[in-house]
């Protein structure tokens, strides 16, 4: 199931991201702004629960989330741009970290991290700025089932039709929510048109 994020703001950001010129500063708020809409979208159907409270005026009863804590799972290293926004906005949360790293001339995802809370019984985003081959997401998706995880949302930024295509594959009914949907990939499975190495331009490496 594909999500593509449709907001204003959400276009307004993903240009500057794309845009050459943006320096690593302003590269890190950008991630941080999309992110954020990301994170809200992704969660929309979290379970709420109601709650009795009083307002200066009057007793009411509202809403409030259910006990339903949240994993974030990073996929080293640009992952790690779009974690905080759950920190912020989210109760309940844990972080674990999966370290995969794509081989430049075979595009093949190599595993060499893995660190991950409790995952059962619990809902697990999977985060990771880019969707190129879809490689790399489906062995995380695979790493976080192996440990229990079966409630799983993978996020991202950019995506391309190959990489969306890869995971529904394996994982037709898993949600995926991005920021945009291009046009595909290079001979060099880079996204086109992308926005280039998102690691190196968060980082400045």
């Amino acid at each position: 199931m594909l999500h593509v994020l449709d907001h204003p703001l959400a276009a307004h950001v993903i240009t500057h991201l794309r845009d050459k010129t943006t320096k690593p500063a302003t590269f890190r708020t950008l991630c941080y702004q999309i992110s954020l809409l990301l994170a809200v979208e992704a969660t929309r159907t979290l379970a709420t629960e109601p709650k009795a409270i009083e307002t200066p005026l009057e007793p009411m009863t509202g809403r409030v989330l259910a006990h339903e804590p949240l994993v974030v799972v990073p996929i080293l290293r640009a992952g790690l741009g779009m974690v905080q926004p759950f920190l912020d906005i989210f109760p309940d949360v844990s972080v674990g970290y999966i370290g995969l790293e794509r081989d430049h001339q075979t595009a093949i995802a190599r595993s060499y991290y893995c660190k991950l809370p409790v995952v059962t019984n619990r809902r697990v985003v999977l985060v990771d700025p880019m969707l190129a081959t879809g490689g790399s997401a489906v062995k995380a998706i695979d790493v976080v089932r192996d440990a229990g995880g079966a409630d799983i949302t993978l996020v991202s930024i950019v995506s391309s039709p190959e990489g969306v295509a890869e995971v529904q594959s394996h994982y037709p009914k898993l949600p995926i929510f991005t920021a945009a949907l291009d046009r595909g990939l290079n001979a060099k499975k880079y996204i086109m048109p992308g926005l280039g190495d998102f690691g190196d331009r968060l980082y400045g490496t």
